[in-house]
């Protein structure tokens, strides 16, 4: 993986650094978008300019298309490349159904399923040009099963589209070289959600614990990997067997 550029949208926190500082171990330059977590962007900088490695922070917000296009016009300039594209950014939040507002409902979608599509179509040209590209999207894990889900519904109905957009890039994009693929995770604990409401969640997975950014991370190495050359379209549940 020497020499390989990563793109990883909120990749300033949680997920999204853990991936940034373990892929820049293993050689890859790191560039991050983030909306609003400019102190942890320069932080994650920081810490890679102290490992020697290269990365760039950028605030854009991925909702909209031209900022997209933009923002991975300046990474293939910059490095003139880039190999994995690791859409990682996807806020909820929880509102009874009738009670959600036509902005946070429009709010679920633009945040959750667009940018996947703006920033899939921008890197996959160079992508095709080069004959190898990775592609991981993020979805949640019982996204799959189109359960109701009075209290997240456009944040779930977002991230089934993601499966599906996922599936769909997966055919078009598989004869040059590119593969697409899903992780959808279940409680994992990333610092976003305090510990004693994960730790509640433990009786109703069947593992018995909740999964950690390394549980991520490891999935994501291996869907970047040559191993997983004839892996697309895949949609993995990380989650103890919870949801399935």
């Amino acid at each position: 993986m020497r020499e390989r550029v990563a793109v990883i949208t909120g990749g300033a926190r949680g997920i999204g650094r853990a991936l940034a500082l373990s892929l820049a171990e293993q050689g890859w330059s790191i560039a991050i978008c983030y909306r609003a977590s400019h102190q942890a962007a320069q932080e994650t900088m920081a810490t890679l300019a102290d490992m020697g490695l290269k990365g760039i922070a950028e605030q854009c917000d991925v909702s909209r298309p031209k900022a997209a296009a933009r923002f991975a016009a300046k990474v293939e300039k910059a490095w003139g490349r880039i190999d994995a594209l690791l859409n990682c950014a996807g806020p909820y939040h929880r509102v009874g159904l009738l009670e959600e507002t036509v902005e946070g409902w429009q709010e679920m979608f633009d945040n959750n399923l667009h940018p996947v599509f703006y920033m899939s179509r921008a890197v996959a040209p160079g992508m095709k040009q080069r004959g190898w590209g990775r592609i991981v999207n993020f979805g949640m894990a019982t996204a799959d099963q189109l359960t109701a889900q009075p209290n997240i519904t456009a944040h779930y109905i977002a991230k089934s589209g993601v499966l599906v957009l996922t599936r769909s890039l997966a055919r078009v994009l598989a004869s040059s070289g590119i593969t697409v693929n899903a992780i959808s995770p279940g409680f994992i604990d990333s610092g976003s959600t305090p510990k004693s409401e994960l730790q509640s969640m433990v009786k109703n997975i069947p593992a018995g614990y909740v999964g950690g950014v390394s549980d991520v991370v490891a999935t994501v190495n291996f869907l970047l990997s040559d191993q997983a050359r004839y892996v697309t379209g895949a949609n993995i549940h990380l989650s103890g067997g919870w949801g399935i």
